[in-house]
């Protein structure tokens, strides 16, 4: 009876330990992402914007896999810090563009050595970091494209 339920056990789900190293992932960038004022999730809005410069609302909400709902208040921080400025789309009016300001782009300057820092708090070599890398954009493919 005990085997029917083999499955149930925790070591036995693969949800948990991705779930686990999402968590361990963003308390490492946590002290990194203090010294910049920044969330996780502010971080990688900034990120977006920093490669892109401007982009629509709900482009940017597709990009970083985030509802409308999620968005608006985070972007509302964002502003608030002077990183982002939003505007209506001159086309349509109901749609928002997001661009990065000159203090968005000096963030940019601080930010640039956090990706090895977290290389090098992750202890993967790059063959695993890649690997890994492609085995979770695979899981996100149906609903991500970069």
């Amino acid at each position: 009876m005990e085997n029917n339920y083999e499955s149930l056990k925790l070591k036995n789900q693969l949800c948990f330990p991705i779930y686990a190293v999402s968590n361990k992932i963003i308390r490492t960038y946590k002290p990194l992402l203090k010294e910049l004022d920044l969330t996780y999730t502010q971080y990688i809005t900034m990120m977006v914007l920093w490669e892109k410069n401007q982009v629509n609302e709900k482009t940017l909400g597709d990009c970083l896999l985030l509802k409308s709902n999620t968005l608006a208040p985070l972007l509302k921080k964002l502003e608030a810090k002077g990183y982002i400025k939003k505007e209506k789309n001159i086309e349509d009016g109901r749609h928002l563009v997001i661009s990065i300001t000159q203090k968005g782009e000096e963030l940019r300057k601080k930010a640039v050595d956090i990706p090895n820092q977290m290389i090098k708090e992750l202890k993967l070599s790059p063959d695993k970091a890649k690997m890994l890398y492609q085995i979770l954009y695979e899981l996100l493919e149906e609903n991500y494209e970069n």
